[in-house]
């Protein structure tokens, strides 16, 4: 089925699939899941009609608690109801999360996952907020890119539905939320035709009404709390049966390959990554590059991360594996190894790949960069004499001394693909030129195009570096941009703090705005800069 191309952000693909299931959406803003309330708000404003025909209903509460609580109420109430959050916003609604999921009353809360506060505030990404919510009964969903988000969080509302288990769909904050790629968008007829109304009216059947009254909420003794407390192990097998049925009815008309566990790589594999998020695209890139000089390498995307599935992960794992590394993108701080890496081993005590040794690696907390070349070290790692069992990518621990050397930055992005990167000041215009340029390009022609903006924690007068590439070919580098074919500076004061130029590939373009005159330009240009463009 040919689906229409659109050019949108993470955020944008999770506003369009979530209005369609929605009738109520109670809201909070926080940072970077704020434009996802936003959207769903405008598109309410235009009178968007719901897969039910009806404009969805936006309420802002005040705080992200009030959000949770609006929404365990509404969903009471029989109406299907939706929320947006990130990082404290997600923990305000720990409590709430609770009831919903003790009262098996479907739902989706969409998270941009962003950093948790700890000896500072970070607003940036990171999965140590949707972590602190693995115990709430939440079912917990993963997608690692804009289009996963767009395919995957139809599947999300529609488990749902289908098994009682409310889900968390969860994205990476800012690399995935704010990253624009051209994807495929859903036809709001198309997901008409994969919903089971009758998976609908059985849940308004169940709202409180006192024309047939039923007890909620009440307090139980120990004689026969722990019994009623089990009796939700059915519902917990059916959602993971529910996930892959929907999963599956996504591929057979759209034509994708989800799965609960996607494997991707050498079918020999001798050494194979298992991450969740966007960093699994960069890992796929790599797995390309090394397998294309003759390595065996491989690598497990897990989207269905509650309920975890062993079996399901199992069967997806190459036999040939002799290596297998976690990398986790949370700390736990005091605990044997981080949630991902701990269900692994758990998951493969007692299976064939019982004896295979499991490594644990940390990566990306507040956003820090992931590159080929860090993923590149843990497969290196895994053919080491004596492997670091545990391991921190992208910083250079001097402390306790868990970090991977690098031996090697390739670039694995594809061929044809041209590379730009504007440096601005916050509130100059361009971030907001860039997100335009790149959405042209996307939407106007034949291109695949990806954009992605960094910037500081300052609303404005910060610095900001917009990272834009597009090619023939689909784009899945989710990394910084270090070699590019063209770099602006659009301040020029930046010429005497940051190495601009070395960001240049041979033979590409320089361009600087600014009121200098061939002279001035001549004296106000450090030796450095000068002396690499003449080289």
């Amino acid at each position: 089925m040919a689906r229409k191309k659109k050019t949108m952000d993470g955020n944008s693909a999770a506003a369009h699939v979530s209005y369609a299931f929605t009738e109520v959406a109670a809201i909070y803003p926080i940072t970077p899941s704020s434009p996802m309330a936003e959207e769903t708000d405008a598109m309410a404003a235009k009178g968007v009609k719901n897969l039910f025909g009806q404009t969805v209903k936006v309420a802002e509460l005040e705080s992200e608690a009030g959000a949770a609580g609006a929404v365990h109420g509404s969903l009471s109430a029989g109406a299907l109801t939706t929320t947006y959050t990130a990082s404290q916003g997600l923990l305000l609604m720990i409590p709430n999360m609770y009831k919903i999921a003790g009262e098996l009353i479907p739902s989706v809360i969409h998270v941009s996952a962003r950093c948790v506060s700890t000896h500072a505030l970070n607003i940036f990404g990171d999965h140590s907020d949707v972590m602190a919510c693995r115990q709430t009964g939440y079912a917990m969903l993963c997608s690692a890119n804009v289009q996963e988000v767009m395919d995957l969080g139809a599947v999300a509302h529609l488990a749902t539905l289908k098994s009682r288990v409310p889900f968390l769909h969860f994205f990476d904050g800012f690399r995935t939320s704010h990253e624009v790629q051209k994807i495929e968008t859903w036809d709001y007829e198309d997901l008409r035709d994969m919903l089971d109304m009758q998976d609908v009216a059985d849940f308004r059947a169940r709202a409180l009404n006192p024309e047939h009254p039923v007890l909620r909420g009440s307090a139980e003794n120990s004689d026969i709390f722990f019994q009623h407390r089990e009796a939700c192990n059915k519902y917990y097998a059916d959602a993971v049966s529910a996930t892959e049925a929907y999963m599956n009815k996504v591929n057979e008309k759209i034509g994708t390959n989800y799965q609960l566990f996607n494997y991707y790589g050498a079918e020999d594999a001798d050494r194979v990554i298992i991450a969740m998020g966007s960093v699994c695209d960069t890992i796929k890139e790599t797995v390309d590059f090394l397998n294309a000089r003759g390595e065996k390498v491989g690598m497990v995307s897990v989207h269905l991360y509650r309920p975890f599935s062993a079996k399901h992960l199992v069967k997806v794992i190459p036999k040939t594996v002799k290596h297998i590394s976690v990398i986790d993108r949370t700390k736990e701080p005091g605990a044997l190894g981080e949630p991902l890496y701990l269900d692994v081993v758990a998951a493969l005590k007692g299976t064939e790949l019982d004896s295979v040794p499991v490594y644990g690696g940390r990566y990306g907390l507040g956003s820090k960069d992931t590159l080929p070349a860090h993923v590149i070290a843990v497969f290196a790692n895994m053919n080491a004499p004596e492997p670091k069992k545990t391991f921190v990518l992208s910083i250079n621990d001097d402390v306790t001394d868990l970090s991977l050397p690098i031996t090697e930055t390739p670039d694995t992005t594809p061929k044809g693909t041209t590379s730009c990167k504007f440096w601005g000041l916050g509130s100059d215009g361009t971030v907001g030129a860039n997100k335009d340029s790149i959405k042209i390009i996307g939407d106007h022609t034949d291109m695949y195009a990806q954009g992605y903006f960094f910037y500081d924690s300052k609303k404005s007068g910060g610095i900001t570096v917009s990272h834009l590439r597009f090619g023939s070919s689909p784009i899945t580098s989710t990394y910084l941009i270090n070699k590019a074919n063209f770099v602006a500076c659009h301040n020029p004061s930046y010429v005497t703090k940051y190495d601009m130029v070395q960001d240049l590939v041979p033979g590409g373009t320089f361009l600087l705005n600014c009121i200098w005159s061939p002279e001035e330009l001549d004296s106000q240009l450090p030796a450095s800069m000068k002396r690499y463009i003449a080289e």
